[in-house]
């Protein structure tokens, strides 16, 4: 094998960024980076320089001067778990879950795709990486990477940078950076195969892996195969009893209780069984009629027999709608990968992988339901040109299809209101199918008499994904099939002659089971839509010592890479034409081209000195231009020190400025549908109400002209959520300023024992995201800017004629500020037990300090949302131990969430009523409540999870083995407090509901 080889799996991972990352995981990665018990002896066996996640700079192992967090093949399989992204984010504090199976059920495009993030800041600004390479995203929402493409089997560790590192690795590594490295010394064949299933039932899992590495050519070539298929068969609604509980909670004012929803309304807790709970919904399978608050008599059908009680007993006759909510969504995965090594000379390697990735995903969800204003938007389907708005409508009186009953009943307006779940047509159904090829080769060789190293590399990356909604509703269809005629013969047909001539089937909505086959076939459609992603990269890079200086060698690097993403997205007929219940997706197409330059130093400028054992600096810069019309030529940069001032301790320090620029969906992505849940700020509006907004409510023209009609109107919204999102073509880059300060110890006296603790403070300014629907309505109508058509938020709501909100369109904007300052410790030791084996015990630890979201509104006031502590915990953290004797090794493992609040604006609201409350006793009114009770379902507790896993190997024969191993995650089967607020009333950080999950597998290598 020729000296190149001796370096290629260093080569391999280069590629920059010289942070001051945060705290160092696992034993190796601390012995790595503590330099102070290096002995001469010890460095002198390991003379070979090295290069890590950080730095493409080439440095001895015992001065590397970003600390990083890491987890090792051996952590990874102790977990039992198939899928990386939970893997990772049950061991490494500073991650979360961007999307997953358990957070996707309502998700577009994103069910089945799995993401992590650093800091909660977004995987948008958390670059993944494979191999130190930068590779093709898998959702055209923005530059996500899937950790269920990446064969799990392939995986020898991942390395994870903290804070800003585009100086190294261009856009996107803001919040920091997941490198995934692939094995590269495996040497034979080995097969494993694993299952397992929660011990409540669902959450049922198997995978298969597959690896065989080998040398050939006399040892000048290496090749590597692994495949992987990973199943998860998911968890259902009835797998949970607790997701089966009615849960509507809030809070009473005026009573100062919490209170639940019942069948008589809202009622305080403590006068009610949870067996009074209900949160129903109207949209029965047999539909309901009439139900306004103008219709006395309110008609429903108890299967086909028709009631005239629904009025008021909504929660007694309703539809538990949480029924077709999946708890964690099935999803199928299979992935292969080949990597070739092949030295050309004794002074040249080419290197070559390939990866390709095949999943998919089955979300089967509730039939759609649907009533009379449930407005969609309709589009030119060939231009893209919106057209106008449209509802199913009201069903016309004189429809043959209405019962004699319902008409006696004298409706109001003499037209009848209905809502109606569509269950003949089928359960609505998303069907994600993906498939991802990821390829780079390249050259990489030494230069100047064997002092320089060089690498010259291309890659190219396609994703696809074709996606097919099934049983979604033509509302223009349903529309014309309630305009019905009966004919002289009995015969009943649609009004209109157009419609008649393309097949238009007259709809019967009354009852379970009275829309036939046909009428079904007429207003269902099947939208489909069809993205596809490419990347090309090209990259080179030279790297070695520059020159001597007294305390060391000056190393250096000097790079270029050119890069190209584009996306395309089109969608089927009926999705270009709209008028349909799912989200609109329209077509359109988009690139980016980016040309960047960088160069990185690493300078000692101390050694052997009086209290500077060493003293080093480290610096980098990127100078990048994108073809983005808004961003020019951008520059990141680092600066960073390492101070050795005694054996033992070492001090660090970085800065770093970082960048991201937009996605192409946030930069050009047209009006795409989207519902999410928001409260009208105008509910409850009348000619004297004095809530928030509601003065500039009165100026909107339906809601005026109500109260001019009735001067005792009193608005009840009924807001469908829909809440498109759009690109914005003006966005210029986000950039982050990154300060991180470290410290390691690793003391004399306490051999084994390694302790770093880093903290970290990261700003981010004019970062990309979306204003809140709240804060939309906020801006429009409670704010110090005008209402009316001056106001850019005000254009982006849309009313319809009975003053309810049909649509508010959500656009990308550069905000003010988002910001995330916090704390990492990292704590390894170990300990030999002589003839027993070894212990090694290791905690990760991270405390958020800070993690915010501000903005200056259009009167110029900031608006800052605090999330550290609300909604999520500010301190998690993963303890473990180890013992390990000969081949047995048995792994107990911790996992601890801190406590938090679940809600920033109830815990605001709740304020706000207790100080009106103490105004009240204060004056000696009667409606003051001497002992309000405190906010439930607000104050969570810590958690803790336990995790025990054990595994034996076993020698076959003098060329083979057999691994056998097993283990229990939470053990205890704790699923955490009862949350009214998540998927089946579970806290997904707790785990989403999955509990006790038991698991075995064995794994044959020869």
């Amino acid at each position: 094998m020729s000296k190149i080889s001796t370096k290629k799996c260093a080569l391999a991972l280069a590629i920059t960024a010289s942070l001051s990352g945060h705290a160092i995981a696992n034993d190796e990665a601390i012995d790595r980076q503590s330099t102070a018990k290096a002995s001469e002896e010890v460095v002198q066996e390991v003379p070979e320089k090295i290069t890590v996640t950080g730095s493409r700079l080439k440095r001895d192992s015992f001065s590397v001067t970003t600390p990083l967090v890491t987890m090792d093949r051996a952590s990874i399989q102790d977990t039992g778990l198939g899928n990386l992204s939970d893997v990772l984010i049950d061991n490494m504090p500073a991650l979360s879950q961007s999307i997953g199976n358990t957070t996707s059920q309502s998700s577009i495009s994103g069910t089945g795709l799995s993401t992590v993030q650093l800091r909660d800041l977004g995987a948008n600004r958390t670059l993944t990486l494979i191999d130190g390479r930068r590779v093709v995203s898998n959702s055209y929402g923005g530059n996500y990477v899937s950790l269920n493409t990446i064969p799990s089997g392939m995986v020898e560790r991942v390395e994870i940078i903290s804070g800003g590192a585009s100086a190294t690795y261009g856009a996107d590594a803001v919040a920091g950076v997941v490198n995934i490295i692939t094995q590269s010394k495996k040497e034979g064949f080995e097969f494993q195969a694993r299952g397992g299933e929660t011990t409540d039932g669902g959450g049922r899992e198997f995978t298969l892996d597959l690896n065989y590495g080998t040398s050939f050519a006399d040892d000048r070539g290496y090749v590597f195969v692994s495949s992987n298929w990973d199943r998860d068969f998911g968890m259902t609604f009835y797998d949970r009893d607790r997701a089966q509980i009615e849960a509507a909670h809030s809070y009473d004012d005026e009573l100062m209780c919490n209170q639940m929803y019942t069948a008589d309304g809202y009622q305080c807790m403590s006068g009610i069984t949870q067996a009074d709970w209900a949160s129903k919904s109207d949209g029965t399978l047999g539909g309901v009629f009439l139900e306004n608050s103008n219709n006395d008599t309110q008609f429903w059908y108890d299967g086909q027999t028709l009631r005239d009680d629904w009025k008021g007993n909504e929660e007694i006759y309703g539809i538990n709608s949480q029924q077709y909510v999946m708890l964690d969504v099935p999803s199928d995965n299979f992935s292969t990968a080949i990597k070739v090594d092949y030295d050309v000379t004794d002074d040249i390697m080419s290197y070559f992988q390939i990866q390709y990735s095949k999943s998919g995903s089955f979300n089967d969800k509730s039939p759609e339901d649907e009533y009379e204003g449930a407005y969609v938007p309709r589009y030119d389907p060939v231009t893209g040109d919106p057209i106008d708005d449209i509802a199913p409508g009201y069903i016309p009186i004189d429809n043959p299809y209405v019962p004699q009953e319902i008409i006696d009943s004298n409706p109001y307006k003499d037209r009848i209101y209905w809502d109606r779940r569509f269950g003949e047509v089928g359960n609505i159904s998303t069907d994600n199918d993906r498939t991802t090829i990821r390829t780079w080769a390249g050259l990489q060789g030494m230069m100047f008499d064997d002092t320089w190293d060089w690498d010259i590399s291309a890659g190219y990356g396609q994703f696809k994904q074709h996606q097919i909604r099934s049983n979604e509703l033509n509302t223009v269809r349903v529309n014309q099939a309630l305009q019905a005629e009966k004919l002289a013969d009995g015969t009943i047909q649609c009004k209109d002659a157009e419609a008649r001539a393309q097949g238009c089937v007259p709809l019967n909505l009354f009852g379970e089971g009275s829309i036939t086959p046909e009428m079904a076939d007429w207003i269902r459609t099947n939208p489909i839509i069809d993205t596809e992603i490419q990347q090309y990269t090209v990259m080179g890079y030279i790297t070695g010592d520059l020159y001597e200086l007294p305390a060391g060698n000056v190393s250096a690097v000097f790079g270029a890479e050119y890069r190209k993403d584009s996306q395309s997205l089109d969608t089927s007929d009926d999705m270009k034409a709209g008028g349909i219940t799912f989200n609109v997706v329209p077509s359109f197409y988009g690139e980016v081209e980016v040309y960047e330059a960088f160069a990185e130093l690493a300078v000692p400028l101390l050694k052997d000195a009086p209290f500077a054992k060493s003293l080093s600096a480290e610096t980098s810069l990127r100078l990048a231009n994108y073809s983005i019309d808004n961003i020019s030529t951008v520059a990141s940069y680092k600066l960073g020190l390492l101070w050795q001032p005694i054996d033992g301790y070492m001090l660090r320090a970085n800065y770093a400025r970082a960048q991201r620029a937009p996605t192409i969906t946030e930069l050009l992505s047209p009006p795409r549908g989207d519902f999410d849940s928001f409260d009208d700020i105008c509910d409850g509006l009348t000619a004297t109400s004095t809530n928030p907004g509601h003065d500039n409510c009165r100026l909107e023209p339906t809601l005026a002209q109500k109260l001019a009609d009735d001067p005792n109107f009193e608005f009840e919204s009924e807001d469908n959520n829909y809440s498109p999102n759009t690109g914005n073509p003006n966005l210029k880059e986000e950039t982050a300023d990154t300060y991180t300060f470290g410290i390691t110890v690793s003391p004399d006296f306490l051999d084994g024992f390694n302790l770093a603790v880093d903290y970290y403070d990261i700003a981010i300014v004019d970062a990309i995201d979306e204003i809140s629907n709240e804060n939309i309505m906020r801006e429009c109508y409670d704010s110090e800017a005008s209402w009316g058509s001056d106001n850019e938020y005000c254009n982006d709501i849309t009313r319809n004629d009975e003053g309810n909100i049909v649509k508010i369109l959500q656009r990308e904007y550069n905000l003010d500020e988002l910001t995330a300052r916090g704390y990492d410790v990292v704590a390894t030791y170990k300990y030999d037990i002589g003839s027993y084996g070894n212990l090694s015990f290791k905690l990760d630890y991270n405390h958020i300090i800070e993690n915010s979201q501000t903005y200056e509104g259009l009167d110029g006031n900031s608006v800052t949302s605090q999330y550290a502590g609300y909604g999520r915990s500010k301190d998690k953290a993963a303890m473990s131990i180890v013992w390990k004797m000969d081949d047995l090794r048995i792994r107990w493992r911790t996992n601890y969430v801190g406590a938090f609040k679940a809600s920033q604006e109830d815990e605001k609201d709740y304020l706000e009523y207790v100080a009106a409350n103490d105004e009240r006793c204060a004056e000696g009114d009667a409606g003051c409540i001497a002992n309000p009770e405190p906010l439930a379902y607000q104050n969570y507790g810590s958690f803790l999870k336990h995790s025990l896993s054990a595994s034996y190997t076993m020698a076959l024969t003098d060329k083979s083995d057999l691994r056998v191993f097993g283990g229990i995650n939470n053990v205890f089967d704790d699923k955490g407090a009862f949350y009214p607020s998540g998927r089946g009333n579970f806290y997904s950080r707790y785990g989403g509901g999955a509990g006790r999950y038991v698991y075995l597998g064995a794994q044959y290598s020869f």
